[in-house]
């Protein structure tokens, strides 16, 4: 990898299979605090597979990842569901939003399981629909939305944590390329302005332009690419 030392995440030689097939065969990953790369490759080169690694949700079959100076892989499957409650943040194709629960709602989610009261989450989520700019959309449920809409909902959502690290896969994969743009130009800006740091998914040039570098990920295999926006 080229990128400089002090990564927040960080992924060396990383291996994976599913049966006979190899999804990750060496694969390097690192990303700093508020900066954003985008991963890219073609459908089934890893790339999904590697931000699956790279948030704890799947374990590689060999290979190191660290977060903030300690291994991924050594952490316990609580320790590792704690972090993806509070220190990671997550922006799905689809948003995933709950359906039976309003906007503010579904925003508030990730700091009412952690405990916070419902009145003081509502308040932070709030503002950061407000910043997402779907503030007049509280009560509404997502099915009284737009995908436009929905999706910066879905935005606020992985940031109402105040997360060090969002993982972004395909966010934009649903959304027409006005809609597309609009909500990459909210969560770039968001992300930067709170030093957190996006891994983002794509196979879309037009949305990996909006990161700071990128990784094309092909056969399992990761090139780094450094690129000034």
């Amino acid at each position: 990898m080229n990128a400089p030392g002090g990564s927040l995440l960080a992924a060396e030689n990383l291996h994976k299979a599913y049966g006979p097939t190899m999804a990750l065969a060496g694969a390097e990953f690192s990303i700093h605090p508020g900066e954003v790369v985008a991963v890219m490759g073609p459908s089934g080169s890893g790339k999904s597979t590697l931000l699956h690694c790279l948030a704890g949700i799947v374990t590689p079959d060999s290979g190191s990842i660290m977060y903030d100076g300690r291994e991924l892989a050594t952490m316990s499957d609580a320790r590792r569901s704690e972090l993806r409650r509070s220190e990671f943040g997550f922006v799905f194709q689809f948003g995933q939003l709950v359906p039976e629960l309003t906007c503010v709602e579904n925003v508030a989610l990730p700091l009412r399981l952690n405990g916070t009261p419902r009145k003081q989450a509502e308040r932070t989520a709030l503002s950061w629909m407000e910043r997402l700019e779907v503030d007049d959309l509280g009560k509404k449920r997502p099915g009284e939305v737009s995908g436009g809409q929905g999706q910066r909902v879905a935005v606020a959502r992985s940031l109402v944590t105040s997360p060090r690290v969002v993982f972004a896969d395909e966010p934009t994969g649903a959304l027409d390329s006005l809609n597309g743009e609009r909500v990459m130009e909210l969560l770039t800006e968001a992300a930067r302005s709170a030093s957190t740091a996006v891994v983002l998914v794509t196979h879309e040039a037009r949305v990996a332009a909006y990161s700071d570098r990128e990784i094309v990920v092909r056969d399992g295999k990761s090139r780094d690419m450094e690129r000034v926006i």
